[in-house]
C-alpha cells in the first residue's frame, strides 16, 4: 500500500497574498520513503523578497514519525527557491530533477545557480519521463518552467497527481486560463503548459495534490 503524506512546509508573500509551500511525502512499499520537494531556502534576496515564513522540514517530517535520514529519493518537480530549498538535508537521498531544468537555472538564474552550487548538492539527472517503479513515474510537464516535471502515483485510490506548478490551484486546474487570468509566473511558456495541463488532466487522477492551494 503506498500511503501519500502532505507537508506544510513555508508561506510565502505573493501579490500581498500568504500562499502556503506543501511538499508531500509517498510512503512506497518498493522505494521507501520519497518526498516530492523540499521547500524553501536560497539566496537571501529571494527570502526576503517573498517575505517567506519558513519551516524545517525535519520538523515537518517529525510529526509524522519521519526523519529526514528516511528520505530514499527526493523528486524536485523544478529548481524555484520554494521546491528546492531544503535539498542540502538530503544530501544522502537521490536527488532527481531534468536535465533541462537545471541547465535552465544554469542559464538564467545566476543567484540559484551559485547557491545550488555551494551546498555540494548532487542530482540525478532525468530526460523526460521516467518510471521510479510500476505504480510511480516522473513525466516532464514543460510550461511552467522548460524543465518542470510532476509525479503520478497508483495507489488503492486511483491515479493521484503532484503536479507541483504545473497549476498552482485547484481552479487553474479545472479550467487552465480559460475562465479568467493566470497568476503572475504560473506559464512561462504558455503553449507548453497548456499541453502539460492537458495531459495530466486525461489521466484523469482521483486526486490532485498542489504545492501551493490550502
Amino acid at each position: 500500500m503506498t500511503d501519500v503524506i502532505r507537508l506544510h512546509l513555508a508561506e510565502l508573500s505573493v501579490v500581498d497574498k500568504p500562499w502556503p509551500v506543501h511538499g508531500f511525502v509517498i510512503l512506497h512499499p518498493q522505494l521507501g520513503t520519497v518526498l516530492v520537494d523540499t521547500g524553501c531556502g536560497g539566496p537571501d534576496a529571494l527570502l526576503r523578497e517573498y517575505r517567506v515564513v519558513n519551516r524545517s522540514v525535519a520538523d515537518a517530517l517529525a510529526e509524522h514519525g519521519l526523519s529526514p535520514a528516511d528520505v530514499r529519493v527526493v523528486v524536485n518537480t523544478h529548481l524555484h527557491f520554494d521546491h528546492c530549498g531544503q535539498n542540502p538535508v538530503f544530501e544522502h537521498a537521490r536527488l532527481c530533477v531534468q536535465r533541462r531544468e537545471l541547465e535552465r537555472v544554469r542559464r538564467e538564474e545566476p543567484d540559484m545557480r551559485e547557491w545550488l552550487e555551494s551546498t555540494g548538492v548532487r542530482f540525478e539527472l532525468f530526460d523526460g519521463d521516467v518510471t521510479l517503479a510500476d505504480d510511480l513515474q516522473v513525466v516532464a510537464t514543460a510550461g511552467h518552467t522548460v524543465g518542470h516535471q510532476s509525479v503520478i502515483a497508483r495507489t488503492e485510490h486511483g491515479v493521484e497527481v503532484f503536479v507541483g506548478d504545473a497549476a498552482y490551484t485547484r481552479r487553474i486546474w479545472d479550467t487552465g486560463d480559460a475562465m479568467h487570468t493566470l497568476p503572475p509566473g504560473q506559464a512561462e511558456d504558455i503553449d507548453a503548459w497548456r499541453t502539460s495541463l492537458r495531459d495530466l488532466r486525461n489521466r484523469e487522477p482521483a486526486r490532485v495534490h498542489f504545492c501551493h492551494d490550502t
